[in-house]
């Protein structure tokens, strides 16, 4: 999220959050674009009038650098120069303020699923199901109680079954920013998740690679 209003950008990360998605905030264009070219984010919602480094150069630097990050730019003029000028950019979709929450957090999952991998609706593996719309996994047809994270790190899982995953790729790609790199979060949410799925294990140790989702 890369808003200069300080008092927005944490409401909308704060509601991004509770819709169990991780976030990180930048309140400028220069410390944003070095985030977002840094990390792999997969959704870059970016104001297009910002202090240091205007949204516009953001969004052109991030398509030089072939981002693997879908853009949303924000922003009050919403005229139709405005949409055509930032999507001629690179943006991947365009929203004008002010604009409802629920169709932010809509328009941020459907370019979530378009970001490097195409994600079905539906992930599955074996008997284990994820719906990704609704948000609910299940097993042999009966449903998961689990946590956002759990839910968080089972979709990675699932989005990668080709290969395994480090502990730090799911730390990046579940939490935020402001994680200590040295938790045991991944592992203990693992062990959470492993116990939840039952019989037969479904997620294997992969050793010195990390995590990786088979029915072998």
């Amino acid at each position: 999220m890369i808003e200069d209003d300080a008092e927005l950008a944490q409401t909308l990360a704060s509601g991004l959050r509770a819709s169990r998605m991780a976030v990180d905030v930048a309140l400028d264009g220069r410390t944003g674009l070095s985030k977002a070219l840094v990390n792999e984010y997969d959704v870059v919602v970016l104001d297009r009038d910002l202090p240091e480094l205007h949204g516009d150069e953001v969004c052109r630097q991030l398509v030089a650098a072939d981002s693997r990050g879908r853009v949303l730019m924000l922003t009050a003029a919403a005229g139709t120069d405005e949409l055509v000028g930032g999507l001629a950019l690179g943006a991947d979709d365009y929203l004008g303020k002010p604009f409802d929450f629920a169709e932010l957090v809509a328009r941020v999952r459907a370019l979530a699923r378009r970001a490097t991998i195409s994600l079905p609706p539906t992930l599955e593996c074996g008997d284990v199901t994820l719906d990704c719309g609704r948000r609910v996994a299940f097993r042999a047809g009966q449903r998961l109680e689990l946590s956002p994270k759990e839910l968080a790190v089972l979709e990675c899982l699932l989005s990668y079954q080709d290969r395994a995953l480090s502990a730090e790729e799911l730390l990046e790609r579940a939490w935020d920013e402001y994680t200590d790199p040295f938790t045991t979060a991944v592992k203990t949410t693992i062990r959470r998740l492993r116990a939840k799925l039952g019989d037969p294990p479904v997620i294997h140790t992969v050793r010195e690679a990390g995590y990786r989702i088979g029915t072998n």
